[in-house]
């Protein structure tokens, strides 16, 4: 990769201050900026950087930007630098092209479609009935079962496995070893021992959906548990048999949500989050990392702790428990006192 430093204004719509001809032959993280690399500053406790950076050009928010001081870098002045850099990445993996053709040894089952212009990698699995939606890319090692649907410009990365009858929607991606449709976790108790609940349901993920590696999406007992359009869902996360999430949720690893619960639209839920099955999620809740919820929630509330409750709430009570011992100490001491 070598650009001007021009060359990337004219992408972002930045203002240049310094010498536009400057090159660069690669990226760095602000802190360990290298010589003739490109990074950005768009939070004022990195502004350290503008002053002893090895990096030849900054993408810098303009609120940052000192007027009349002379600068080592050379700096490209935009309104928001982290958004400008996140064109520039989107532009540089465009770059990069895409994929197409059939590898050999993959197969396809005789009854199963593939659209036009896709990518199937390597000791891929299509299964009967199963069909590809145009312009889609499936890399190695992936199985791909009966009767599923697959959009367009979908990316489905090596390992991941779609069981029978699931459906992916338009620009969705699933990355490597993820699991979309697996039984989810029905037993009845009875005299003799837990019996295995049939599991005859689906998976539905909806349009501009992106999962993580090494995540599980259960099957619904019946129907379908669904992942609505836009939600964004991390690294190592369980999704418990017909759970139903809205549109534009983002959801941080190692959270789990179990069975039958319903969450509305653009939510976010932290890292770790435990939310217990048959409840009712609203729109607009934040849920604090590691909380447990086990009640509903209602829009727009933040939620914290475990069991969770209001976040204001559980910081004034967490400043009581800090002093607990203290507290404790205080209440032996004035009954000692009143006893003698």
């Amino acid at each position: 990769m070598e650009f001007t430093a021009q060359q990337i204004a004219n992408f972002i719509n930045g203002k240049i201050i310094g010498n536009p001809e400057t090159v660069i032959t690669g990226v760095s993280p602000i802190e360990n900026g290298e010589k003739g690399h490109l990074s950005f500053i768009g939070q004022s406790r990195f502004l350290e950087f503008l002053e002893n950076t090895e990096c030849a050009v900054l993408i810098v928010s303009e609120s940052l930007i000192l007027e009349n001081k002379d600068y080592k870098p050379v700096i490209i002045a935009v309104e928001d630098a982290y958004l400008s850099f996140q064109i520039l990445m989107n532009l540089y993996q465009e770059m990069q092209g895409r994929r197409t053709g059939i590898e050999a040894g993959s197969f396809f089952h005789e009854t199963a479609k593939v659209g036009e212009d896709v990518y199937i990698g390597a000791f891929t699995y299509v299964s009967e009935k199963a069909t590809v939606g145009d312009g889609t890319q499936i890399f190695p090692h992936v199985y791909i079962g009966k009767g599923v649907k697959i959009g367009k410009n979908c990316k489905i990365d090596s390992g991941a496995r779609i069981y029978d009858y699931c459906i992916v929607g338009d620009n969705c991606v699933i990355h490597s070893n993820t699991v979309v449709g697996g039984d989810g976790f029905g037993f009845q108790p009875t005299a003799e021992g837990f019996k295995k609940i049939p599991q005859l349901g689906n998976v539905i993920i909806e349009d501009d959906v992106e999962i993580g590696s090494n995540c599980s999406i259960d099957r619904a007992t019946i129907g379908s548990t669904v992942i609505g359009k836009g939600t964004k869902i991390d690294n190592l996360i369980q999704i418990a048999h017909n759970v139903k999430i809205g549109q534009n949720n983002v959801i941080a690893a190692q959270a789990g949500i179990a069975g039958s619960t319903i969450i509305g639209d653009w939510n976010q839920i932290g890292g770790q989050v435990g939310i217990v099955g048959h409840i009712k999620i609203g729109n607009q809740v934040k849920i604090q990392a590691q909380s447990g919820v086990n009640h509903a929630a209602k829009d727009g509330e933040t939620l914290y702790g475990s069991p969770a409750i209001n976040y204001s709430d559980y910081r004034r009570n967490y400043v009581h428990f800090r002093n607990f011992t203290d507290i404790v100490k205080r209440i032996n001491d004035l009954e000692n006192k009143k006893s003698e």
